[in-house]
């Protein structure tokens, strides 16, 4: 069976990687940029560090800014309209996952345009043309949407996000630039800080981990459990290492898939709205314990990558809650609140585990998931 691996064209990595997008602009030809941020970072002056650059150098470009935190049908449909109205020939995504998510979205239906409805993505979509040119500048170190071949939308009427996994969606250019980061407040942070931990924990051991993605998995565990403390407390060296630590991390979950801890988080911001990245961090000792019996000795690794003293020479299931013991201290030292008790309704809980088990991430998860073991672990986290 062969292995495939799909990467940005190019990346550019370090403080002030952003000031290389106006060459990279220029030398692929573009003419019109339709630059899509979210309001908040219009509002704080974080896009005007890119918008600036190309007035600077003098190329045209049109703000999008209707994106919000979890990106809805509607915000990619007017987003496809104001594209068409532009006369952009590039689109220049701003932000988080949420401004990176829709411009995949907009992108792929501005050249596919038989999937307007936004909902017939979902999964696997047979599209059959490269999205409109994205070039990428994260504003979190979390998501990695910058160079996945994922994207996420929420169905409000519907009450559901849906999982999109197209190979024709992938920024062309990526600039993973601290200094772009350095603006997230504590909360934000931390829970994106730990949405890339989930990305690295969840892609090391799920059902398509192989040699190559779990070098960058294990990688960005150790850098991400050496820099994440530090980089909530704004450390700028600390910064900068997760800003990379989630880019290695989106570089080996994007071509191997994820796990349950991903389905459930779905459903609870679809839900409740809640911040993905938080959602992903409760979940996430809970669901390593559940997937422990079938890691193998991945969570040795895992601890030791923590700094866990004797992960190697330990009994097997010590090493294993070691592991899950390391994990949950992180969070909780970054200011996660590892409970859902006084954000999920009881009454919920059934529904939550149904659309979860339906989720696309669901299949990937190493230990095979029933609706019962989603409930269960919900339960246990409400508490």
């Amino acid at each position: 069976m062969a292995n495939r691996f799909i990467l940005n064209e190019t990346s550019y990595h370090g403080a002030g990687a952003v000031k290389e997008l106006p060459t990279e602009f220029k030398n692929r030809g573009f003419k019109k940029a339709f630059v899509a941020s979210d309001p908040d970072l219009v509002k704080f002056g974080v896009t005007a560090k890119v918008t600036d650059l190309l007035e600077k150098e003098g190329i045209p470009y049109e703000l999008y800014s209707n994106i919000k935190p979890n990106p809805t049908i509607e915000n990619v449909q007017s987003g496809v309209e104001a594209f068409k109205k532009s006369g952009a020939d590039c689109i220049i995504a701003i932000g988080g996952g949420s401004s990176m998510d829709t411009s995949k979205a907009i992108g792929i239906i501005i050249t596919n345009p038989e999937f307007a409805d936004v909902r017939s993505l979902e999964g696997v979509a047979p599209t059959k043309n490269p999205c409109t040119p994205i070039l990428a500048v994260p504003t979190t170190a979390g998501t990695a949407a910058e160079v996945t071949i994922n994207y996420v939308i929420t169905d409000v009427e519907k009450k559901r996000k849906f999982v999109c996994v197209d190979v024709h969606d992938i920024p062309v250019v990526a600039f993973v630039d601290p200094e772009m980061m350095a603006s997230m407040p504590k909360g934000l942070a931390a829970a994106t800080g730990m949405d890339a931990l989930t990305h690295a924990i969840e892609g090391y051991i799920t059902a398509g981990a192989w040699e190559l993605s779990d070098m960058f998995h294990i990688k960005a565990i150790r850098l991400i459990a050496k820099s994440l403390r530090g980089a909530v407390n704004g450390v700028a060296a600390d910064q900068e290492t997760m800003a990379l630590a989630q880019y290695i991390a989106g570089m080996g979950f994007s071509n191997v898939g994820l796990g349950v801890d991903h389905s459930m988080a779905h459903t609870l911001s679809a839900y409740y709205n809640m911040p993905h990245g938080k959602a992903c961090a409760t979940l996430l000792p809970t669901v390593m314990a559940y997937n422990a019996p079938v890691s193998g000795e991945k969570y040795r690794d895992i601890a030791d990558a923590f700094g866990v003293e004797g992960a190697y020479t330990m009994p097997l299931e010590e090493a294993r809650k070691a592991a899950i013991a390391a994990v949950h201290k992180l969070g909780e030292d970054v200011g996660i609140n590892m409970s859902l008790k006084d954000v999920v309704p009881l009454s919920d809980v059934d529904a939550l585990s149904a659309d979860a088990l339906k989720d696309a991430c669901t299949p990937g998860n190493p230990r095979k998931v029933t609706v019962e073991d989603i409930k269960e672990m919900f339960l246990s986290l409400m508490k």
